[in-house]
């Protein structure tokens, strides 16, 4: 009865192990899928990845016993740590947001977003940005990529639109007459959001031959990820396209296309990020639950060998 016992005990305390062993494991997996469908971009996603790879380094040279490489990649993974902090706030404030008013099904949700398709919505923006230039009228816009931007990133608001993207109207916003032509105006999906926006600026020294409306293209792309900027210089008709903070210049019209295209059109891509590690955490569950099964099949199949 003892034997029974205490061999009792110690099946438990396997039990209890491997439980928590495996409860560690999905918590981690379901924290990598939750920061997976915040960043969403695969660009972004690189960074996240290589954020991974050093922090498994750095338990198993732990594990292993290797004491100065350990501590140099826990340092390393320290630094990565605060550095994808600065690069990732406006993701990680919406990750903090939404833990904190308690949408935990939104953020195992991605974000969908009608990205406009190259033959419609772009060819809109293209043809209105070729008039402004060749009449040599400024206009800003701002154009979402992968997700909504929060109106807190932007200085003013602006007055809310909700109209159908089109070349006209576009020319007509930024007509120097209008009321709402100093203001960036923000394109989201197929739809003109807003206009009159007044955007944050740059605080990157700039060249002295770029106005207002580049360092605040600038200045919002820095600030957020998921959007570009297309500006026409009101003093040359000269087309620029911010990203990430970066401002190229001067484009053509045939090459502002292929880069609208370019930049707006692989949504598919973009949302396969995050169902592929579930299917990836299938593969791995189906795996796991043959081998337990055939672990506990071997005993079976020993008793019946020896009778």
């Amino acid at each position: 009865m003892r034997d029974w016992w205490t061999q009792w005990l110690i099946n438990l305390g396997w039990s209890q192990s491997l439980l928590l062993g495996t409860l560690d494991i999905v918590l981690v997996l379901a924290l990598t899928y939750m920061i997976l469908v915040i960043i969403s971009e695969r660009r972004t996603l690189w960074m996240v990845r290589g954020f991974i790879i050093l922090m498994l380094a750095s338990a198993l040279s732990g594990r292993l016993g290797l004491p100065l490489l350990s501590f140099v990649l826990e340092k390393l993974v320290i630094g990565c740590a605060v550095a994808m902090a600065v690069a990732l706030q406006s993701e990680f404030r919406r990750f903090l947001e939404q833990l904190g008013r308690g949408e935990f099904r939104q953020l195992f949700q991605p974000d969908r977003l009608a990205i406009p398709k190259s033959d419609s919505v772009i060819d809109e923006i293209v043809e209105a940005v070729k008039e402004l230039s060749k009449n040599r009228i400024g206009a800003l816009l701002i154009v979402e990529t992968t997700g909504p931007i929060d109106e807190r990133d932007f200085s003013v608001p602006g007055v809310k639109l909700n109209a159908e993207v089109s070349k006209e109207l576009i020319q007509t916003i930024f007509q120097p007459k209008t009321l709402l032509h100093d203001g960036a105006t923000l394109i989201r999906g197929s739809r003109i959001i807003s206009s009159g926006i007044i955007l944050p600026l740059s605080g990157r020294t700039a060249s002295r031959q770029l106005g207002t409306r580049h360092r605040a293209a600038m200045g919002i792309t820095e600030r957020v990820e998921n959007c570009i900027c297309v500006v026409v210089s009101e003093e040359t008709g000269s087309i620029s396209l911010a990203e990430r903070g970066t401002l190229n210049r001067p484009l053509t019209i045939r090459k502002l296309k292929e880069s609208l295209e370019a930049l707006l059109s692989p949504i598919v891509d973009r949302e396969a990020v995050a169902p592929g590690l579930l299917s990836f955490v299938r593969q791995i569950g189906g795996k796991t639950r043959a081998l337990v099964s055939r672990l506990l099949r071997l005993p079976s199949t020993a008793s019946r060998d020896k009778k």
